[in-house]
C-alpha cells in the first residue's frame, strides 16, 4: 500500500514538473527570481526530449510499482488520468523532438519578453 501511494504521489509530482517545464516561464514573468529554478528545469526537459534521455522519475515510479507488487499501471485515478498525459500512446522520437522544440520555443518567447521588459526604462 505504501509503495503504491508513493508511486502515485511521484506520478503527480512528475506531471507537476512537466507542467512547470512547459509553463513555468509564465510564472517567471510575475516572479523573475523563479528563473533560477525554471531555467534548469526547462533545460532538463528539452534535453530529455531532444536527446531521448531516460528520466530518473520514470525509473523510480516503476521501481515503486514493482515494490507494490504491480506489473504496470492499474485502473485508479492516477493511472487512468495522469499516466496517459505523461506517457502518451504512440510517442515517437520525432514527436519527442517536436515536444522539445515546443518547450524551447515557449520558453524562448517568455524569457525574450522578460529580457525586453528589463531593457525598457
Amino acid at each position: 500500500m505504501l509503495y503504491r501511494f508513493a508511486a502515485d504521489t511521484l506520478v503527480s509530482l512528475h506531471l507537476a514538473f512537466i507542467l512547470f517545464v512547459l509553463f513555468g516561464g509564465l510564472l517567471v514573468l510575475k516572479w523573475p527570481r523563479l528563473a533560477w529554478l525554471h531555467l534548469p528545469a526547462a533545460t532538463w526537459g528539452v534535453a530529455v526530449e531532444v536527446f531521448h534521455l531516460p528520466c530518473p522519475l520514470t525509473d523510480w515510479e516503476n521501481r515503486l510499482r514493482h515494490g507494490a507488487g504491480q506489473q504496470g499501471y492499474g485502473d485508479g485515478f492516477i493511472e487512468h488520468y495522469l499516466i496517459p498525459l505523461i506517457y502518451p500512446a504512440g510517442l515517437t522520437p520525432q514527436i519527442q523532438l517536436v515536444l522539445g522544440a515546443l518547450v524551447l520555443l515557449i520558453n524562448a518567447l517568455v524569457y525574450g519578453r522578460l529580457w525586453w521588459r528589463r531593457r525598457q526604462p
